[in-house]
C-alpha cells in the first residue's frame, strides 16, 4: 500500500497564505498517475481542487480560482498545494489522494489511496 502524510495545515487569516506538502512512501514518478488535493468543508461533500499528472501538468478545478498551485517533488517524493488570498470559504480538512485509477481526476471513487488530511482554517 502507498501512505500518504499531509502537514502543512493550520490557522491563518484571510488574505493570508498556507503551503501543503504531501508525501508520499513511494516512488511518484514511477509508481503513481495523477495525484490529486480534495478537500472537505464542514457539512460537505469532499472535492476536488489540484491534480497534478505524472509528467507535472497541473489541473484545477473552479474552487481553486487561480489561488492556488500544485506542484510536485519527485527527488523527494512529495506533492505541494501552495495556497494564496485564502478566504474564509476555503475551511476545510485537506486530503491528498494517489493511486488513480482512471476516468476524472475530481472524483474521490477514482482514488485508491488518501492521507489523514490536515486542517486548513481561515478567519
Amino acid at each position: 500500500d502507498v501512505q500518504l502524510v499531509e502537514s502543512g495545515g493550520g490557522s491563518v487569516e484571510a488574505g493570508g497564505s498556507l503551503t501543503l506538502s504531501c508525501a508520499a512512501s513511494t516512488d511518484i514518478s514511477y509508481s503513481l498517475l495523477s495525484m490529486a488535493w480534495f478537500r472537505q468543508r464542514p457539512g460537505k461533500e469532499r472535492e476536488g481542487v489540484a491534480a497534478i499528472d505524472k509528467g507535472g501538468s497541473p489541473s484545477y478545478t473552479a474552487s481553486a480560482n487561480g489561488r492556488f498551485t500544485i506542484s510536485k517533488d519527485n527527488a523527494k517524493n512529495t506533492v505541494y498545494l501552495q495556497m494564496t488570498s485564502l478566504k474564509p470559504e476555503d475551511t476545510a480538512i485537506y486530503y491528498c489522494a494517489a493511486g488513480f485509477a482512471g476516468g476524472s481526476v475530481f472524483r474521490a471513487a477514482n482514488y485508491g489511496y488518501w492521507g489523514r488530511g490536515t486542517q486548513v482554517t481561515v478567519s
